[in-house]
């Protein structure tokens, strides 16, 4: 078979990851990469349905693949085709439209594939490699419309984890990030019916990929404070050269009534403790998080709580959001929609604070060493080579060397030099 297979990707790291494991089940059955200036035989396009704009994006992004492979069959998975499904279906070119991630594996099979992988041998033009631990979340958040269309929550076997870890740190991956749609719940679909101490949770995966070989670190995409155990902050201490010192907090808000009417779990009494016991158990860690803006009913009080929290906080780095009415879920239905221009305005002065958390966290960092993942490189004005990439705390770096440099994809220990608000400087 020489079959032609083009794939889009929207959303979040766990969708990149899926369509990656698509991709290289057809690829064990001949399909390849289509070229740009060729027509697709199969597209795949993996959709997000996190807003409305998720939704729009995808179907364009079908309509497009339709347009420039007018001949393909266009195969749709993804969140947007789990909520509307119907909706999916009647868009050009499609033919098929996958409703459950659990599906995959019947997918392949329907493609020819009979060795359906459990894992990846790679991940296709990037350095860093994601790997999904976990699927679904129960939790109900009164913004969110992603447990709707990922309500099973199931625990990928540690086995097949750390198979594939080992497989993609040999394969060059540096980096390896894992994640989940609730990542923190890993292992709580074991767990039930069971005793505290046979429990297996997301700490006891990470040592377990702590005791394997090879020179790759290990980073957590985004999880809940509350899953910020003891027991996960005592794993990266013991381990601090293998797991970075940076772990991505959801905050959301940081106003208590804010929080209630988002239906979260925790106040942010609780989410500042745990930052202060991350900062006393590792060594200058970055914390970042997200933060939704203009969130219905937000008060010019409530939203300088959040200001405050995140001073308190000291993040590294804010992913600010204005607040988007997401059809179907609850706050979508909410009293006291904020307007938009107030919504821009909380969220510049939201971003004037992020500037100034950063560039302080970036200048305590100027004399200490770091371990830097080369992610490029080009020729320098005097004839060097400016490095650039992504620090153990992430924060993007360059690096100028002369003569032999390290290849990309490669971990270099540096030393912090200077620092601005968008970078540090490595030597």
């Amino acid at each position: 078979m020489n079959a032609k297979l083009r794939v889009a990707t929207l959303g979040c790291k766990v969708n990149q990851y899926e369509t990656e494991l698509v991709r290289q089940g057809l690829q064990k059955v001949g399909y390849r990469d289509c070229g740009d200036d060729e027509s697709a035989d199969v597209c795949l396009v993996n959709t997000c349905t996190v807003t409305n704009e998720g939704d729009a994006k995808s179907r364009q992004v079908v309509r497009r693949m339709h347009r420039q492979n007018p001949d393909a069959r266009i195969v749709v998975m993804g969140c947007y085709a789990t909520r509307a499904p119907a909706e999916v279906a009647t868009l050009p070119g499609v033919v098929e439209v996958v409703t459950d991630k659990r599906e995959l594996p019947d997918l392949m099979t329907r493609f020819g594939v009979m060795d359906v992988p459990t894992g990846l041998d790679g991940f296709s033009g990037r350095h860093r490699a994601y790997v999904k631990v976990q699927d679904g979340c129960l939790l109900r958040c009164s913004y969110c419309i992603i447990p709707h269309v990922r309500p099973k929550l199931t625990s990928r076997p540690l086995e097949h984890i750390l198979d594939e870890v080992q497989r993609l740190a040999a394969a060059g991956h540096s980096e390896v990030v894992l994640t989940g749609i609730h990542l923190g719940h890993y292992g709580v679909d074991w767990n039930r019916n069971k005793p505290k101490e046979e429990w297996i949770r997301l700490a006891h995966l990470i040592r377990d990929l702590c005791a394997l070989p090879g020179d790759f670190r290990i980073r957590l995409s985004s999880i809940e404070a509350t899953e910020v155990t003891r027991e996960l902050i005592a794993v990266m201490s013991d381990h601090a050269g293998r797991i970075v010192p940076h772990l991505h907090l959801c905050l959301q808000s940081g106003s208590d009534s804010v929080l209630r009417r988002m239906r979260r779990r925790w106040g942010t009494r609780m989410f500042l403790d745990r930052c202060r016991l991350l900062r006393e158990s590792l060594r200058m860690p970055a914390i970042t998080t997200d933060v939704i803006v203009g969130f219905p009913g937000e008060t010019e009080a409530e939203f300088e709580q959040t200001l405050e929290t995140c001073r308190d906080a000291g993040f590294s780095k804010i992913h600010a959001f204005p607040f988007s009415q997401r059809k179907g879920t609850p706050a979508a239905e909410m009293a006291d929609q904020i307007p938009k221009q107030l919504r821009t305005e909380r969220m510049q002065r939201l971003g004037q604070l992020e500037t100034e958390l950063r560039e302080n966290y970036y200048r305590s960092l100027v004399g200490s060493r770091e371990q830097l993942l080369v992610e490029s490189a080009e020729t320098a004005y005097d004839g060097g080579t400016l490095l650039r990439g992504t620090t153990a705390r992430y924060a993007p770096a360059q690096l100028l060397r002369y003569g032999a440099v390290p290849e990309a994809g490669t971990l270099v220990d540096v030393e912090v030099q200077s620092a601005d608000g968008n970078r540090l400087v490595v030597t």
